[in-house]
């Protein structure tokens, strides 16, 4: 059982200097170490100070959620949207994209997918005491709000999660129960085309 804890993630602050990110994780897809991009999916969580755009990242399909703080307001190829806290969002990093924060600085999490290798999901889930929540392979879990445990197959003690802690799912699905909030992104990999 992996546990990725926030606490240990080293901050890398932005080049234009409105904010800060945490590497969650990332990886490649199946079958693809050999290309040069270091990663085909990437999860960070971000410190969000100030407005301004996002770096171009062609080829990378990406969602964000707001995870704390209460509004992001994200304008995609001139398109304005209004993002609010837990509402996981899709958009091209092809796209001409900035951000003004309506409502002051907010963190957000980010799942960036390599068009072609992967295709990358998120879902908000609320916890259950009497429902555990699996976290499968492929899945990344992270605790958003709230106290929770997990618990492997093996019948080891469960592990209190902190807030931002993630569960690394795998074959035999770590369960996750508590009281609060979280975020569970998959990656699937891309079939390659038959014809």
């Amino acid at each position: 059982m992996e546990i990725i804890r926030y606490a240990a993630l080293a901050p890398a602050r932005w080049a234009n200097g409105g904010g800060v990110t945490r590497q969650v994780a990332a990886g490649k897809a199946p079958g693809n170490e050999a290309t040069p991009e270091p990663w085909d999916w990437r999860i960070s969580i971000a410190e969000v100070a100030s407005a301004g755009p996002f770096s171009p990242m062609p080829g990378i399909e990406r969602i964000i959620t707001i995870i704390e703080g209460e509004l992001i307001a994200l304008t995609v190829d001139g398109v304005e949207h209004a993002l609010e806290k837990y509402r996981p969002y899709r958009f091209s990093g092809d796209a001409d994209t900035s951000a003004t924060l309506p409502t002051g600085n907010l963190m957000d999490l980010n799942l960036m997918a390599r068009r072609g290798a992967v295709k990358g999901y998120m879902a908000i889930v609320e916890l259950s005491k009497k429902r555990p929540h699996p976290v499968f392979a492929g899945q990344h879990a992270v605790l958003l709000q709230g106290t929770a445990s997990v618990a492997g197959s093996d019948g080891s003690a469960p592990a209190e999660l902190g807030r931002y802690d993630t569960v690394v799912g795998a074959e035999d699905a770590p369960e996750i129960s508590g009281r609060g909030f979280l975020a569970v992104l998959s990656i699937d990999p891309v079939e390659p085309d038959a014809g």
